[in-house]
This record gives structure tokens, C-alpha cells and sequence, in this order.
């Protein structure tokens, strides 16, 4: 039967053609075109099959990437704005204890984390095209409130407080973006599909704490205050045109829509909870240390908390979640080559052993000795994120039973967003203990050595688990 053309723009057939196979998911079909029905959804996806992906896969896969590394980016832009406006405030007349300013950077992380948990499972109730517009356009919600309220230093605090919170709406993205992609590619390249999605969404925080200072700044026209509501502005166009490119160009996949009970099993998966764990520790100090280094500069060395640069404001900050996410496939690519599990172990202990300088080191009073340890902390918080990650897949295909009705795929699908949720964890928890080591101290020396301590327990944690000779997880190198 001839294809048939169809509003998506795209070919569709309604009985499959005589080159027609069936994919580990259940999908059958043509192997040489899609079948595309109303509202986008393909439902004779293979990407196993290396006919069908050699012929319409992979460009197609490749179109759902770029505008999934798109809307992501802008969700980790947004989630992070509020790192870089806090320390804008008290310039434009905001009065705020220092507590209240390490809450401000803290609440983004906390309701990103926990909405990552319910975004985990939208792929599967929603589509991930159609989830994707959504996610997309609730990133308004936050650039708009900074957009009509920080021109105001009457603002109570507590309205800062849930703008800062709706702000946690970009984190959420990050769980759906991945369950998304990683339906779309076959196992050989997943992992650096999954790498090159997440570090995508990883730069948006050092573009939003490059760019906001200087547009705030330049924004002012001269005036001595920064325009704070540019802030949020700036971002609603690159947002509307996400929100169009996602329901434009994306696409839903028919087999994604597994039932949630299924997913919700993945729940009594112990290695959900460990890998968590251990990815507390990774992209949780990526996500903590980034919401929080522009504070920590502007308390510890206040004279280079920002530099004038053809009348603009430059921060330094954003340099280090800019090489914390540009090292994240460079842990995948490492982890693919030694092991997920060894390369984690590793990295944490010399994120101990950098850890411990930055205080030993403090006492000095050396801003480009201080900025170098972190630069070489966020690279390795990177690193240790795309390594602890490709281990997800591994351990579940390795865990999961043959006979499981869900299976490992989409035990493992579920888990990216689950586990990312109990990673972002850290990015509400480095800040308040900063913040309670500050308040108790006057220092943040105590924190870091907390810091350091947590570092050796993953690092044992996960020799203990994946890497202790005799496990099955050792013998398969995960």
C-alpha cells in the first residue's frame, strides 16, 4: 500500500510494507520510512533494527536531540537564575540577611529535584513531544514574575521566596528530557545520546550566570542600579521559540507509553536507591556548587565578585559549571572505556583531596589559587556525572530478572529521572550547609570538610557495591 502524506508533514502507512520487522519494544512496521499518526506520534519506531535506523532513525532521533538539548538548557538556565540575581540585590535596594540569600539559591534546586520525581514518569502519560511543549512553557512562569517583581526592593520576601521555588519548574526537565531520548536510541549509542542531552542542559547554568550579569548591566544604560527585570526577561523569546521548535519539529514515540505501576516498581530496585546515592555526590555537587559559587565569591573575595568589561558586568562564576558541564562527556566517554563504577571511585577521591586544599589553601588569601581548585573540582564533578550515569543502564540490565514483566529498559528509563531527582538533592543540601557553617563559624571551613569526609564515603560506597572483586557487577566492569 502507498504512503500516504500527512498534516505532520511526514509520510504514514496504514498496513506495513513487505520490509517490515518488529523492535525488542513490540513496534512493527516499515523499516525504510516512519509512520507518523495525528498529534506526532510514530508507532513503528526500531531503533535496534539497523535498517530502520541507517534509513529514517537517526535523523530523525538526531531532530528530537537538538531540540531536546534546546528546551533543556532553558530549564537549567532558568532553574539557575536565581544563583547570579541574588547577589544583584542588595545593589538595587533588597534588604536580605545572609540566610536568606543562601535560601534564595537553595529553594531552585529543592523544587527542581522533587519535580523530577512526577516529570520522570510524563514521557509515559503524556508523550515526550507533547510533555516536552508543556515543560517548555512553564518556564514562563518564573521569567515572568522576575520580569514584573525585582523592580520593585518593596517586594516581601516571602514572593521572592516562591519565585525562587517556581523557578525549580527548569530542573524538572532535565527527568523528562532524558526518559525522552533515551527511547529514541539504539543501546550502542544511548550513552552518548544521554551524555551530549544532559551536557547540553548542564551549560545552560554557566551561560545563565555568564550572560545575566551582563545583561542586567548593560541593561541599566547607564544608570548605577543593574535593570534586574531583564533578568528574566531575556529569556522568554529563546523560551516561545522552544516551546514552538518542540511542537514543530519532536516527535511522541506509541512504544514509551508504558503503564506507570510498571515504572513505579522500579521503586523496589535497591541499586535505584545506591546509585542515587552516589549521584548525590556527583551531580549534586555539580548542581550545589554552581547555584552557590557567585555567593561564595562575592562573601570570600568581595573585590572580584565582578569585573567591568565595556561598561557590563562579568562574573567569573559561571567558569566553573561552564567546565563542569563541558568535562560530563568526557566521564562517559572514560566510564566507556574502564568502567562506570572505577572511574566514579576515583573521581571522588580526589574531589576529597581538592576539596580539603580549598580550605587549606584559604588562609592565603589567593583569588586565582581559589578560583583554579574549584575550576578542578567542577570539572571532576563533570566527569563523575557522566560516569555515574552510564551506570544506570548497566546495573539495571545486570539486576533486573530475565522474566521481569516491566524489563530493564524501562526500569532503567525510569530511573534516569528518579535518580537525577535524589542527585538534585544536592543542590538544595551544599548550600545550607554552607549557610550553617557560616552561621555557626563564620566560616565555611566546616562545611568543606564535610564535604570532604562525603567524598571518601561514595568513594567506598561504590567500591563496595560495584567494584568489590567477586561481584557480579565487578566481573561485568560496570
Amino acid at each position: 500500500m502507498s504512503p500516504t502524506p500527512h498534516p505532520s508533514g511526514q509520510l504514514t502507512e496504514e498496513q506495513p510494507r513487505s520490509a517490515t520487522t518488529t523492535d525488542d519494544a513490540g513496534a512493527t512496521g516499515p523499516t525504510d520510512r516512519l509512520v507518523v499518526e495525528r498529534g506526532r506520534w510514530i508507532t513503528n519506531w526500531q531503533a535496534e533494527d539497523r535498517d530502520f535506523w541507517e534509513g529514517p532513525g537517526r535523523p530523525t532521533a538526531r531532530q528530537n536531540l537538538i531540540w531536546s538539548v534546546f528546551c533543556e538548557f532553558l530549564g537549567f538556565a532558568v532553574w539557575q537564575l536565581w544563583s547570579v540575581t541574588v547577589i544583584f540585590l542588595p545593589e538595587v535596594g533588597f534588604s536580605l540577611t545572609t540566610g536568606q540569600q543562601f535560601w534564595l539559591v537553595s529553594l531552585p534546586p529543592l523544587v527542581g529535584a522533587t519535580l523530577r520525581i512526577p516529570y520522570s514518569f510524563t514521557v509515559a502519560l503524556f508523550g515526550g513531544r507533547n510533555w516536552t511543549i508543556v515543560s517548555a512553557a512553564l518556564l514562563l512562569i518564573p521569567t515572568l514574575a522576575i520580569t514584573l517583581t525585582l523592580g520593585n526592593p518593596e517586594t516581601p520576601i516571602w514572593v521572592l521566596f516562591l519565585i525562587a521555588a517556581a523557578a525549580g519548574f527548569g530542573g524538572g526537565n532535565f527527568a523528562s528530557s532524558m526518559s525522552h531520548i533515551t527511547f529514541f536510541y539504539p543501546a550502542r549509542e544511548k550513552g552518548a545520546a544521554l551524555g551530549i542531552n544532559a551536557a547540553g542542559g548542564n551549560l545552560g547554568v554557566a551561560v545563565s550566570q555568564l550572560l545575566v550579569p551582563i545583561v542586567v548591566s548593560a541593561a541599566a544604560f547607564g544608570a548605577l542600579q543593574p535593570n534586574l527585570p531583564m533578568a528574566g526577561l531575556f529569556w522568554i523569546p529563546f523560551i516561545l521559540v522552544a516551546i514552538w521548535g518542540a511542537r514543530r519539529y519532536m516527535h511522541n514515540l506509541s512504544h514509551a507509553r508504558n503503564d506507570i505501576a510498571g515504572s513505579l516498581s522500579t521503586l523496589r530496585e535497591k541499586h535505584l536507591w545506591v546509585i542515587g546515592l552516589i549521584y548525590i555526590g556527583t551531580f549534586g555537587s555539580f548542581m550545589g556548587f554552581g547555584s552557590v559559587f557567585p555567593t561564595l565569591i562575592t562573601m570570600t573575595f568581595p573585590e572580584f565578585s565582578s569585573f567591568q568589561v565595556l561598561g557590563a558586568a562579568l562574573s567569573l562564576a559561571f567558569l566553573g559549571p561552564l567546565v563542569g558541564s563541558l568535562s560530563r562527556p568526557w566521564g562517559g566517554r572514560l566510564a566507556d572505556r574502564s568502567g562506570g563504577a572505577r572511574i566514579t571511585a576515583a573521581t571522588f577521591l580526589i574531589m576529597a583531596a581538592v576539596t580539603a586544599l580549598v580550605v587549606l589553601t584559604l588562609p592565603l588569601e589567593n583569588f586565582w589559587l581559589y578560583l583554579t581548585l574549584f575550576m578542578v573540582l567542577f570539572t571532576l564533578t563533570g566527569i563523575a556525572n557522566g560516569s555515574s550515569y552510564r551506570m544506570i543502564p548497566v546495573v539495571f540490565r545486570i539486576s533486573v530478572r530475565a522474566d521481569d514483566r516491566v524489563g530493564h529498559e524501562r526500569k532503567a528509563s525510569a530511573a534516569l529521572g528518579l535518580i537525577g531527582a535524589m542527585g538534585g538533592c544536592g543542590g538544595f543540601a551544599i548550600p545550607q550547609i554552607l549557610n550553617a557553617s557560616h552561621g555557626s563559624t563564620g566560616a565555611f571551613d566546616v562545611a568543606f570538610w564535610c564535604f570532604a569526609a562525603a567524598y571518601v564515603g561514595f568513594a567506598a560506597l561504590t567500591w563496595a557495591v560495584y567494584l568489590r572483586p567477586g561481584t557480579v557487577f565487578s566481573r561485568a566492569n560496570v
